[in-house]
């Protein structure tokens, strides 16, 4: 299983919106939003990192008010 975080930049006044779509889809399991260089936070997870990204670009990308995203892997150890 691999596991990924997702900063997300949004447009300003969009914050909740984006969070409440982007905290439905299936491989999101937290979602936090935040203060600083970065609006939110998604942790992900699937079958592998690929999974990951695939939701990221055809999902969260897609989402109105999304400007940028930061995807980081989790390691295995």
């Amino acid at each position: 299983m691999a596991v990924g975080y997702v900063l997300i930049n949004v447009s300003p006044g969009k914050e909740f919106d984006v969070y409440q779509q982007a905290k439905e889809l299936d491989a999101v399991i937290d979602a936090t939003l935040l203060f600083g260089d970065y609006d939110l936070i998604l942790k992900m997870e699937a079958e592998n990192l690929s999974g990951i990204a695939a939701v990221v670009v055809e999902h969260i990308r897609q989402i109105d008010g999304v400007t940028d995203t930061k995807t980081l892997a989790g390691a295995e150890i």
